[in-house]
């Protein structure tokens, strides 16, 4: 009896496990659409928008699961920037929320996951009663590149704007010197046949001359 009633408890303990797994909130982050899509114990689901890390820094993909919660973190790395409603996940990596709302559905961060401030309260408090289940997949867009697009452009303008306006001078100078009607074209130099003197003087008769 006490053998039965052991492995009975092992069932019972075993069935509540794979319940309390089965019960976790899942957060699934697609880091090409700049997207995080929850679903929890209870089925509810939600999709948010969120950033990861801008072009320099990257955001870890893989499996993990919640290490630690703090409802107000500062980022002692980055200049005391808050991290409000924080679910770190791998070191210093979290999902957290942010002011920068408006940058919320492209990569602008420095490798945490974030979300807007209300997302972020409500997946906290999620993970806090039903612990949770993190997948980060999916390539980030380069979204901070095309960014700097505008100035890399107004620079290339500029410089083919200067190119073609000296190209334009230096052909106008070819057409000028090698021009047969250009009395500049037959200038004659000093030691030649006639002094420069009588070229200034009379050009035009020194061409017919010569």
């Amino acid at each position: 009896m006490r053998i039965l009633a052991a492995l009975l408890m092992v069932l019972v303990s075993f069935f509540a496990v794979n319940r309390a797994a089965e019960a976790a909130v899942s957060i699934n982050i697609d880091l090409s659409s700049q997207s995080m899509h929850v679903t929890s114990g209870s089925g509810a689901s939600y999709s948010w928008a969120i950033s990861s890390a801008r072009s320099g820094f990257s955001t870890p993909r893989g499996y993990y699961r919640p290490q630690r919660l703090e409802a107000m973190h500062y980022s002692r790395k980055y200049h005391m920037s808050p991290m409000p409603h924080s679910i770190f996940f791998r070191g210093g990596y979290a999902i957290h929320g942010t002011g920068a709302v408006g940058q919320l559905g492209r990569p602008a961060s420095h490798g945490c996951i974030r979300l807007a401030p209300a997302h972020a309260a409500q997946l906290y408090a999620m993970v806090k009663q039903e612990g949770g289940r993190i997948q980060i997949s999916g390539s980030p867009p380069h979204s901070t590149m095309l960014a700097a697009a505008p100035h890399k452009k107004r620079h290339a303008q500029y410089a083919a704007n200067h190119h073609r306006k000296h190209h334009a001078q230096y052909a106008s100078l070819g057409r000028h010197r090698h021009h047969p009607a250009s009395a500049l074209a037959f200038a004659p130099v000093r030691g030649g046949h006639a002094p420069v003197k009588t070229w200034l003087n009379n050009p035009a008769g020194w061409i017919l001359a010569h």
